[in-house]
């Protein structure tokens, strides 16, 4: 799966090396970074479409992200879709976490699913949670992850 930035430029390092790289560039600069990873997902023509969202906030200056968007082929109720967007972000995050651990830069993995109980999205918020947090990793829901719901979305 390729990587790219916002602008559409290919990223050609592997992920690892160009999210260190974008650490060490960043802090070089003087920004203290936090990440946050995300995936979103669209039903098109029976096709889901995903967009997996590595989002590097600078404090108080901005940030910018690299985006990852795969299909899948397969039809899927709305549960097993958010658990399949909630397992690409931790896959990325469990890939990443012993090089953002090494920077000591914060990590956050944001589910594009929603608190409130009237939601359909709401049916796979226990068990994205306890995936989440069962990995060890910070966990954001609606309306709090913006990496999922407004930065991944824009690009799936």
């Amino acid at each position: 799966m390729s990587w790219r930035r916002l602008n559409g430029q290919k990223i050609e390092l592997p992920i690892k090396e160009a999210v260190e790289q974008a650490i060490v560039r960043e802090t070089e600069k003087g920004h203290k970074l936090k990440v946050c990873i995300g995936s979103d997902s669209q039903v098109r023509s029976g096709v889901v479409e995903f967009a997996t969202v590595i989002v590097f906030l600078r404090e108080k200056k901005g940030g910018f992200m690299f985006i990852q968007n795969s299909k899948a082929k397969k039809k899927m109720g709305i549960r097993e879709r958010m658990i399949a967007e909630v397992a690409k972000s931790v896959e990325i995050a469990y890939a990443l976490c012993d090089t953002l651990d090494a920077h000591k830069v914060e990590l956050e993995v944001h589910a594009d699913i929603n608190t409130d109980p009237h939601f359909q999205s709401n049916a796979a918020l226990k068990e994205a949670m306890g995936y989440i947090l069962g990995m060890g990793f910070v966990f954001k829901a609606k309306p709090n992850a913006f990496a999922s719901s407004s930065c991944a979305d824009k690009v799936v």
